[in-house]
């Protein structure tokens, strides 16, 4: 599928657009990146390069110097090969299968209902521009790909050290572009299971659905702190807000797709004491309203809709009681900023976000992520987390989890950096640390330390259908990777 050109960009920018669009017609889901690995190979072969990969499937591309640096020292570029799947309700869009299908609106690039993949396809699709491209100067490359970032930075934990030999490393998976972002926090995912059982439903029962939907959502570390709604927790303040004023037992219920994902829609269908039907629509419509204007400045599309369930062979429930636990424990888990940052104004240090709900036959599962760039504090909301799983007799464990990426001021590429990037443009860049997991930290790690930066184009809404790519950023990404390439030995 061909994107048309409808606002002026340079045929750089159209040569990573193109790139993207190939990239984009792959599918590329977290723990499905066995396609899109491929596909780099056999472009990897095409150009006469060479790759190796290693047992946990990240990708190593090993491009040689142009003819006037050949004895630079050699730099690592990085990104990840898999995306964020989310669509629309009315999306038909199936991941596994289906490309993106990318759509140009202006200045921004944005895909059909979905995810776009921005984040972070454009980091290998620049890559790729730049080996291909003749005419840049640059010093011998390694374009470093890893899986499974999107899911606890799996790959980058998993590295294999001896793919690589720069000392070097530009990561491309930051989303404001004249930021550079030399830290980021440290993150680990929780599984709650709290095991149930179900009883018949009694006769004078009737089923509904009740859904949560029309928020923005966003990524749970870049858009945590702007009081987006949480689907799972309206979903959980719903339905115990009903619980006050009538009985109520669940049927089933689910919420959320992806652990770094602020939850868009969440449903639950629970049987109703016949009778009681206005009661349920009476109570669940004034908590309607309050909870619309709570956050009609961040999610005006809020809605919340109880419409009789459409699902006739539903037979069991949780009893009552079970039901009001469950509901409790939705309650109990947090979501959102835990702690400001005592020495950076404005920056969240500690946050959580209640991300998935799960509904199986013996067993709810509630998936959280917690982040911090204090490791103790993310020592803290995990225990926190774990002490209320305790208290309503659920069972807990936890990913490994990552390091944060702690600054370094005095590193020698980022005077580099700020310096090309003041050359280039005439402004000063700015440098930043991000609440979001960065691969950085885990890769120097496992290299025995790097000296590394991250930048990249602007994005968007990432980890939501809103995801959008910003375009005039993506060559003045291309201009500063290309001259800082070029200043490599000076």
């Amino acid at each position: 599928m061909s994107v048309k050109r409808n606002t002026e960009t340079t045929e750089i920018t159209e040569k990573i657009l193109e790139r993207f669009e190939q990239i984009s017609s792959v599918p590329r889901g977290t723990k499905r990146e066995q396609k899109i690995s491929e596909w780099l190979q056999a472009w990897t072969k095409d150009h006469g390069f060479s790759s190796k990969t290693d047992s946990a499937g990240n990708l190593v591309i090993y491009v040689p110097a142009s003819a006037d640096m050949e004895n630079a020292p050699t730099i690592i570029l990085q990104g990840h090969m898999d995306m964020v799947c989310e669509k629309t309700p009315v999306s038909d869009h199936d991941f596994t299968r289906d490309p993106i299908r990318l759509i140009r609106d202006g200045d921004w690039l944005k895909a059909d209902r979905t995810t776009l993949g921005a984040d972070n396809g454009i980091a290998i699709a620049i890559a790729l521009a730049l080996a291909e491209d003749k005419t840049a100067s640059h010093p011998p490359l390694e374009l470093l790909f890893t899986v499974e970032e999107e899911v606890g930075i799996v790959g980058a934990t998993e590295l294999d050290p001896s793919l690589l030999s720069g000392k070097t490393l530009i990561n491309l998976d930051s989303e404001d572009e004249g930021i550079f972002f030399i830290g980021c926090a440290g993150g680990r995912t929780s599984f709650i299971d709290l095991k149930i059982s179900t009883e018949a439903i009694p006769a004078n029962h009737n089923l509904f659905h009740l859904s949560i939907g029309g928020l923005q959502g966003g990524h749970s570390g870049v858009d945590i702190h702007k009081h987006c709604a949480n689907a799972n927790k309206i979903l959980a303040r719903a339905l115990d807000h009903i619980s006050r004023h009538a009985p109520i037992r669940l049927v089933r219920m689910q919420g959320g797709s992806a652990r770094n994902a602020i939850a868009r829609e969440a449903e639950a269908v629970i049987a109703c004491p016949k009778g009681m039907e206005a009661l349920y629509h009476e109570h669940l419509a004034a908590f309607g309203h309050k909870v619309q204007d709570e956050y009609s400045k961040t999610d005006a599309g809020l809605a919340l809709l109880l419409e009789s369930s459409q699902i006739k062979n539903e037979a069991a429930a949780l009893s009552s009681m079970n039901s009001i636990k469950v509901i409790q424990l939705m309650m109990a888990l947090p979501h959102g900023v835990i702690y400001m940052s005592a020495e950076v104004e404005g920056f969240v240090e500690t946050s959580t976000n209640f991300a998935i709900i799960d509904m199986q036959a013996d067993k709810i599962r509630f998936t959280t992520t917690q982040r911090s760039t204090v490791m103790s504090r993310l020592d803290e909301i995990n225990h926190r987390i774990e002490a209320i799983a305790q208290l309503a007799d659920a069972e807990v464990s936890f990913t490994e989890g990552y390091s944060a990426w702690q600054p370094n001021m005095d590193s020698s590429l980022l005077a580099k950096s700020i310096q090309v990037y003041e050359d280039l443009f005439r402004q000063k860049p700015e440098v930043k640390m991000i609440h979001a997991g960065l691969e950085c930290g885990i890769i120097g790690d496992r290299c025995g330390g790097l000296d590394m930066i991250s930048f990249g184009p602007t994005i968007k809404g990432a980890h939501s259908p809103d995801e959008r790519l910003y375009l005039p950023s993506v060559e003045r990404v291309w201009s500063l990777l290309e001259a800082l390439l070029r200043s490599a030995t000076a």
